[in-house]
């Protein structure tokens, strides 16, 4: 999404350098160097049932406007995320070697099978939406990378294809080869050709669970890389919930796993982000707008 700030003595490729950090947050990063030793899980249920009618709605006008693609509950859960980041910065910033930064861009990634087999390859994928998107322009963003992605059964360029390379190689190479990237990691000076389309620099990694029957999982952050949060969608189900004028209704809910790490924010900050996320869900409408259009939403 860009970010004009001038790059400052201390910035880095992708980010610029957070200086004004206090108290706790500041010292974090030294108490706790590791992501893993900071890790903060999660675990919410969000009623989706107005959210289904509207993905219904839009397929049935791309279906009557002759579109080849539907538009699935990943598509908007993309865009909310988004939107909140966006709205709630901190959530895109990092650390490494033991210092702060805030990315310039926010970027989503997920994992896609070429075939549904326990054999199949999986790709690798990273979205950079633009600030004028909607989640009409994210599904079609979508759609368009993983078909490009089927089309082949194995592993095509990028950043797979460098892992399938060094997976070959003999045992004590490997393990020099990757000790010098993790070496270059730790000061943000990874060469651009292996961190573009990786998931691991990427603002939010998401699985999409439910694709496959599973529930969502806690899932590990990694301390290789920039990636800080780690989400996991799990399948859609019904549940008796109670509505706001105390009636019960049998709703359609989805379970979500987020893990993060707290020395960019801390859980309680990462909850009340977490509300427009629900938000959204409960007002679809919201999709169709602009990420850079304000939600309006009171983070309470």
């Amino acid at each position: 999404m860009g970010n004009d700030r001038k790059r400052k003595w201390g910035d880095r490729r992708d980010a610029f350098r957070v200086k004004e950090t206090r108290g706790l947050q500041g010292i974090m990063p030294h108490l706790l160097p590791k992501r893993t030793e900071a890790e903060v899980f999660l675990n919410d249920e969000f009623d989706i049932t107005e959210l289904l009618k509207f993905i219904d709605k839009k397929n049935e006008e791309l279906a009557a406007a002759g579109m080849d693609y539907k538009m699935t509950l990943f598509h908007c859960i993309i865009y909310a995320v988004t939107k909140m980041v966006m709205e709630r910065p901190m959530l895109n910033r990092f650390i490494q070697g033991r210092r702060v930064y805030e990315r310039y861009d926010i970027s989503m990634s997920f994992v896609a099978k070429r075939r549904f087999t326990d054999h199949a390859e999986e790709a690798l994928m990273v979205l950079v939406p633009k600030e004028t998107d909607t989640v009409n322009e994210i599904a079609k963003k979508i759609v368009g990378d993983v078909k490009e992605t089927r089309k082949s059964e194995v592993a095509s360029g990028g950043v797979d294809e460098l892992m399938t390379t060094l997976a070959k190689l003999p045992m004590p190479i490997l393990a020099f080869v990757v000790g010098f990237v993790k070496f270059l990691d730790f000061w943000g000076h990874n060469l651009k050709s292996i961190t573009d389309g990786d998931p691991n620099y990427t603002t939010v990694l998401l699985s999409n669970l439910g694709s496959i029957k599973c529930p969502a999982v806690y899932h590990h952050l990694n301390n290789y890389g920039t990636n800080s949060i780690m989400i996991t969608i799990g399948t859609i189900h019904k549940k008796e919930l109670i509505m706001p004028d105390g009636s019960k209704q049998i709703r359609d809910v989805v379970d979500f796993g987020a893990t993060l790490d707290e020395r960019i924010g801390d859980g309680f900050y990462f909850a009340k982000s977490l509300k427009l996320v629900k938000y959204i869900f409960s007002k679809p409408q919201m999709l169709e707008t602009p990420l850079n259009e304000l939600s309006g939403f009171e983070y309470k």
